[in-house]
């Protein structure tokens, strides 16, 4: 079994373990890493079982397991540690300095980081996502309702950069690619021209994004050299033009490209992750 063993244990859906504990494991390069992920892990039954699989998997691999784990019960958490494994548990590194600062002890309860308990939230991001797939690549064209509108060519990252804009910060995003006609005439496409202030670009390599359209359209025009280079020198042109702000995003995620738009704009979340 190649790689060292991570394990992300929950007694939610796993998603804050994965997010924090990839978070660091990206500071240590050149490692292999097999992730595993072990969601609802909310009773003893199941925290006994969770120890089986991974004394199981470092006996097997002949290395101890990393475990990320963000249970909330003391009891669980006692049931992990006794793994034979590094045991990091996120809520356990922060919860207690927190009662220690507050003076006050916290709930333990579980699920609260991805609840729907705050429903006037949940409703903002289901509206901002419906709206995002809604105006995906210029189809419905409703800006007036737009917090922002993404602009760049095929491929840049405007899609999903609006889905993440909305499903995390119940951001109103919308996108729009710049076709051969708009990239040849230099100009802004007349729907956008009324919105010019929620505009942002965003640009990439021309080497990078002949790798990412090769792998959807191999040996194609859409693909081709030729075509790049065309299409990303006349967009940075149309940026420079037309005052519009815009980011590389040739080296960044998803989440990081979404910080900066909100970092660089000054839209304000309407919901918290």
């Amino acid at each position: 079994m190649a790689g060292r063993i991570v394990f992300f244990v929950s007694d939610q859906t796993g998603v804050t373990a994965e997010t924090m504990g990839h978070s660091l494991l990206t500071q240590f390069e050149g490692q292999e890493i097999r992730a595993v992920t072990l969601p609802f892990v909310s009773t003893l039954d199941k925290a006994e079982e969770a120890v089986r699989r991974i004394d199981s998997a470092g006996a097997e691999s002949g290395q101890r397991p990393i475990v990320f784990s963000t249970l909330v019960q003391d009891d669980l958490r006692e049931v992990l540690r006794g793994s034979n494994a590094l045991f990091l548990d996120f809520f356990e590194a922060f919860v207690g300095p927190m009662e220690h600062e507050l003076g006050t002890r916290s709930t333990h309860r579980s699920g609260r980081a991805h609840g729907i308990a705050d429903a006037v939230h949940y409703a903002a991001r289901i509206d901002a996502t419906n709206y995002a797939l809604a105006n995906d690549d210029g189809s419905q064209r409703d800006y007036s309702r737009a917090d922002v509108i993404l602009v760049g060519v095929s491929r840049s990252g405007k899609t999903p950069t609006c889905l993440y804009l909305a499903m995390q910060y119940g951001i109103f995003a919308a996108n729009y690619p710049l076709t051969d006609d708009d990239l040849e005439s230099n100009r802004l496409p007349p729907g956008l021209q009324a919105h010019r202030s929620k505009l942002f670009g965003l640009r990439i390599a021309p080497s990078r994004l002949q790798q990412i359209r090769q792998e959807r359209r191999p040996n194609s025009r859409y693909s081709s050299p030729q075509q790049v280079q065309f299409e990303t020198r006349a967009a940075d042109g149309i940026f420079q033009r037309h005052g519009i702000p815009f980011i590389d995003t040739t080296e960044c995620s998803i989440e990081e490209i979404s910080a900066r738009i909100l970092d660089a704009t000054g839209i304000e979340r309407r919901t918290r992750p």
